[in-house]
């Protein structure tokens, strides 16, 4: 799956990941491959997602995710940290 953060300033995060998961405004959820379409407002909390590297978390402090054809955007208000 394709993932990419960013915020109003900047991209923070493009890639290939394996699952990701969110801080989502009703609890936190996760995402794998032939996700069905969703759009979900999300809360102040940690995006994790795995890579070929391994396991990464970029904090964030709410936002809106949208997962569609197994391309996840995250439009983050800000990072933390």
């Amino acid at each position: 799956m394709k993932l990419e953060i960013v915020t109003p300033e900047k991209r923070v995060f493009q890639g290939e990941v394996s699952e990701a998961s969110f801080p989502g405004a009703d609890g936190s959820f996760q995402v794998l491959n032939n996700h069905a379409p969703i759009v979900s407002a999300l809360a102040k909390g940690a995006v994790s997602f795995t890579t070929a590297e391994g396991k990464l978390s970029i904090l964030v402090d709410g936002g809106v995710v949208e997962v569609k054809d197994n391309v996840i955007v995250v439009l983050a208000e800000k990072v933390i940290g």
